[in-house]
């Protein structure tokens, strides 16, 4: 007599089981296709077949979520660039078709990480909408911007344009400007202020005011004497005296990342929600 293979207890999946065998199957594919990784997946896949998936299932739903908002976003920026393009214009759209610019888009969503925050994602935006339309940098330039929308915060470009809108504006001036409120000077909001002003000087973006000549040549600050026993003048933070203004790089900056071109096309973009309703009325 034959052993009865229709026990529901032995055959009955887990509710999301489906999803558990997706689960499964997409890490024994990950195995087979990185073979370094190969065992450890193939472990952890074997593992996983013995218990509940709930919380597997849920991590690779938001994970496939996630894929799907970044392709979302990945789509609205291209539309949005295109509809700023005059592709008339036969050198805009030599321009757009040629290796260099495709190089710096294929960049762009390369490193897409980079863009965790909507005004990051128009930044880039712009800088690909301007590279297209514009010469003002080359495109060796142009990729230094792109690095540095992952590189810097929104903060740090927060500071940038309230520079841009105000040359010689001191630290102080900045700080309140941007919507801070007062902080203590041994605070660690005064020393993470500090470090930003630092690494837009470092990296050439911002500079301290200093008088220039007819051809551009930096004056020499004359020398400040110290009475004796004076010890190093300690400065503040948010010092209300020496000025601050961009450096010609970052002026380029501005005219790419912070100048939005005009619509050429007038489009609306079509929400999930329309694309349903729309559907549901054919």
């Amino acid at each position: 007599m034959s052993e009865n293979t229709n026990n529901p207890e032995e055959n009955e999946l887990p509710e999301s089981g489906k999803v558990a065998k997706i689960s499964r199957g997409a890490l024994s594919v990950i195995g087979g296709a990185v073979p370094f990784a190969g065992g450890v997946f193939s472990a952890i896949a074997g593992a996983w077949s013995e218990g509940e998936q709930e919380k597997v299932n849920g991590f690779f739903q938001h994970w496939i979520q996630m894929l799907k908002d970044e392709l979302k976003e990945k789509e609205e920026t291209i539309i949005e660039i295109m509809a700023r393009i005059d592709l008339q214009d036969e050198a805009i759209a030599e321009r757009v078709e040629s290796k260099e610019y495709q190089s710096l888009v294929k960049k762009t969503f390369r490193e897409w990480s980079g863009a965790e925050s909507d005004d990051k994602r128009v930044y880039i935006r712009n800088i690909l909408s301007n590279a297209a339309s514009t010469k003002v940098s080359s495109d060796d330039v142009v990729r230094m911007y792109i690095d540095w929308i992952n590189l810097y915060s929104d903060m740090h470009f927060q500071v940038i344009s309230a520079i841009y809108n105000s040359d010689g504006i001191t630290r102080g001036e900045i700080w309140s400007k941007i919507g801070k409120t007062v902080v203590r000077e041994d605070s660690a909001d005064a020393d993470l202020y500090k470090l930003l002003i630092r690494d837009l000087s470092m990296g050439s973006i911002i500079r301290q005011y200093r008088e220039t000549d007819y051809n551009g040549n930096f004056i020499a600050k004359p020398a400040q004497r110290r009475s004796k026993g004076s010890g190093k003048k300690v400065v503040s933070a948010f010092d209300m005296e020496e000025g601050y203004v961009l450096t010609g790089l970052g002026k380029q900056f501005v005219h790419y990342a912070m100048t939005e071109l005009p619509l050429k096309i007038e489009f609306t973009m079509d929400t999930d929600e329309d694309t349903n309703k729309n559907e549901e009325t054919q």
